[in-house]
């Protein structure tokens, strides 16, 4: 028997939960609807959901302090709804460790596709080719970039695996969201490639993501945060372009 994906509906307004709840069932989802921020927190723990779908505005805790202590304990997925559009409310989401801002309101079959959109990445991810070619003139030198085939990139100092999802940075793991550590991965699978933002939003948010590029900037960010600059290799920011996983030829 396949199991179902688990969807936490946190929303105080009984209508709207009730009927995403309808869509996600007809779809062959399980769910919970909870109403307040504190069982929010309680059921998250009981349910061990596959995602959450989270309201911002909630009696006890709202949504951005949910989203806050979850991430301190989880990558689990989380598609905030909010009736905020203001760019500064998706921007603080998103910095938070949001996947996903749709805002109210919404046609429930947008929720449903979003839903599915971000658990097919999380169980089934992309396989982006790992083509880079080691620094030149170092081709044995131990410290020269290596790409492994497969789902696996690494370099000194650095693994991203995309199997598992993890990332390990100077032999500490480091926790990451799924889709801060699809980027991270996509870009370093193409070393000193510049990507604009609206290629990299296509490549790993895919074209039904109806988001804006600053949802790139506050991921490169994030990832900036944990991620720190290398001797032999960085994120760099091409101005008016995008973004790149920069090499560093050391003389």
């Amino acid at each position: 028997m396949i199991k179902k994906p688990k969807i936490l509906i946190v929303d105080d307004d009984t209508n709207i939960s009730e009927l995403v709840s309808l869509y996600l069932i007809k779809e062959h989802f399980e769910t919970m609807c909870v109403e307040d921020g504190y069982q929010a927190l309680e059921e998250f723990n009981n349910f061990a959901p596959d995602l959450i779908l989270l309201d911002l505005m909630l009696p006890g805790l709202d949504g951005y302090e949910i989203c806050k202590e979850i991430r301190k304990t989880s990558n689990v997925p989380i598609i905030m709804l909010s009736a905020k559009g203001e760019v500064f409310d998706k921007v603080l989401g998103l910095e938070l460790g949001a996947d996903d801002y749709i805002i109210k309101p919404f046609d429930p079959k947008e929720v449903i596709a979003r839903v599915k959109a971000i658990l097919r990445r999380v169980s089934a991810p992309v396989c982006v080719s790992a083509t880079a070619t080691p620094l030149p003139n170092t081709p044995s030198s131990p410290l020269s970039p290596s790409i492994q085939t497969g789902n696996i990139v690494s370099y000194p100092g650095l693994i991203v695996n995309l199997d598992n999802y993890s990332v390990t940075c100077d032999g500490e793991p480091v926790e990451m969201p799924p889709k801060e550590l699809e980027l991270f991965y996509f870009l370093a699978s193409h070393p000193n490639h510049v990507f604009t933002r609206e290629q990299l939003l296509d490549h790993i948010w895919g074209y039904e993501y109806a988001g804006d590029t600053r949802t790139v900037d506050v991921h490169i960010k994030r990832l900036r945060e944990k991620i720190k600059d290398h001797p032999q290799w960085k994120l760099g920011t091409v101005w008016g372009i995008g973004y790149k996983f920069e090499l560093i030829k050391n003389n």
